[in-house]
């Protein structure tokens, strides 16, 4: 095992004089190419050109001597720190830290990020943190090759952001571009970089006027009310008492087997107000609301506008429309009937929820959910509302809960 294991971060700047000092006494430097470039790595050092940080920290494992990881930015902020302490290497590292990516890239910009929200995109995580970036005013993107702004623009597809990005920090050759999300994909981005993706809806009226307290918390977001499966009062946009199927009971039983997440594509097919698709966006997941009404679209977007959460709407007549939708990670069908039940599940989502009115409306629902491989679920679901000053009944619904998970 390496007798000792410094990680110096660097961000273009002069090393400290400890990190040059633990950089000298080194018999083994890993690195990116421009870190081993540097003057300071001993010319007898063995080098160990950084790529995979699994197979680098083995290496230091075996090693004998003094080992020196050199890593951009904060090595302990999405960085190479988290894999060489995972319990395998048996690795005790000392880190000498430098100003990360992230703070350099809103520094360029002249922006805070205290209530931004930081995702790392590589070929596996890209779609969830493009979602991320469809829900969410302020976003930082750490990039990777095949990953990086031109394939976040392409996915964005119709969600227009500005992009400033930040090519090559800390290098002679840095760079920072402001521009659009739907120019990025027409250029050729040099790694590494981070992309600030800002834009959407502002705060809504219910955001606090005390400041940020906590990071990542956008002004407006996880705001207003509290709870969930908010009353139809908190929709004025709601122009005529609800449906059994638009009712707050069954709004939270879907919400609940659909358990909207950060990352998660949520579509809302049949929106109505957008009760649903605003409280799966106050989760931090990214919506689509679909209904053939633009009218609903309308009323969708000022309710989103008061929460200061962003949905995107979409009008048209499912299923037809929902061919050209990105591919969802949970759905809730509120309207379109088996046809577009059918249609979803050919699309694989996690989980699709839905209701029905009648018995035999639920047993074909079901079928159309077994057919598309999901396990089925379905529940009658009785609500009755009480006048608690004379504990009187003054309303009824009852409707079938169908939900299907895949897998």
């Amino acid at each position: 095992m390496a007798d000792r294991v410094t990680v110096i971060g660097w961000d273009g700047s002069p090393l400290s004089d400890s990190a040059r000092a633990a950089l000298g006494a080194a018999t083994l430097v890993a690195g990116a190419a421009h870190h081993l470039a540097l003057p300071e790595v001993p010319e007898k050092a063995e080098r160990i050109r950084l790529g995979s940080v699994a197979l680098a920290a083995r290496r230091i494992a075996r090693h004998r001597g003094t080992a020196v990881v050199l890593a951009d930015g904060d090595p302990g902020f999405f960085g190479v720190v988290r894999t060489l302490r995972a319990p395998e290497y048996g690795l005790e590292v000392e880190v000498a830290p430098a100003v990360s990516a992230v703070a350099s890239a809103f520094a360029r910009a002249g922006m805070p990020w205290d209530d931004a929200q930081v995702v790392v995109a590589q070929s596996r995580t890209l779609r969830r943190a493009v979602n991320v970036c469809r829900a969410h005013a302020k976003v930082a993107v750490l990039t990777s090759p095949g990953a990086g702004p031109a394939e976040l623009a392409l996915m964005l597809g119709d969600v227009h952001r500005t992009f400033v990005v930040c090519e090559a920090l800390g290098t002679d050759a840095e760079e920072v571009s402001v521009l659009t999300s739907d120019k990025a994909a027409d250029h050729t981005w040099r790694d590494p970089n981070v992309v600030i993706v800002v834009g959407g809806s502002p705060a809504g009226e219910n955001a606090d006027q005390d400041g940020a307290w906590r990071a990542g918390q956008e002004p407006g977001h996880q705001r207003g009310p509290r709870g969930w499966a908010l009353p139809p009062a908190a929709f004025p946009e709601q122009q005529t008492p609800p449906s059994a199927g638009a009712s707050d009971r069954l709004r939270a039983a879907q919400l609940a087997r659909l358990g909207p997440r950060p990352g998660d594509l949520v579509w809302d097919i049949g929106c109505g107000t957008g009760a649903l698709a605003v409280e799966a966006a106050r989760f931090g997941a990214a919506v689509i609301a679909v209904d053939r009404d633009a009218r609903a679209c309308a009323r969708v977007t000022s309710a989103a506008r008061r929460f200061g959460v962003q949905v995107q709407t979409v009008s048209g007549a499912a299923p037809q429309i929902l061919e050209e939708l990105p591919e969802p990670d949970v759905v809730r069908v509120g309207g379109g009937g088996i046809r577009t039940v059918a249609a979803v599940a050919d699309r694989r989502p996690a989980r699709i929820v839905t209701h029905a009115a009648t018995r035999d409306e639920a047993e074909a629902v079901g079928r159309a959910l077994a057919d598309g491989g999901y396990a089925v679920e379905c529940a009658l679901l009785q609500s009755v509302e009480l006048d608690t000053e004379r504990w009187q009944e003054t309303e009824r619904t009852v409707v079938f809960l169908l939900s299907g998970v895949r897998g």
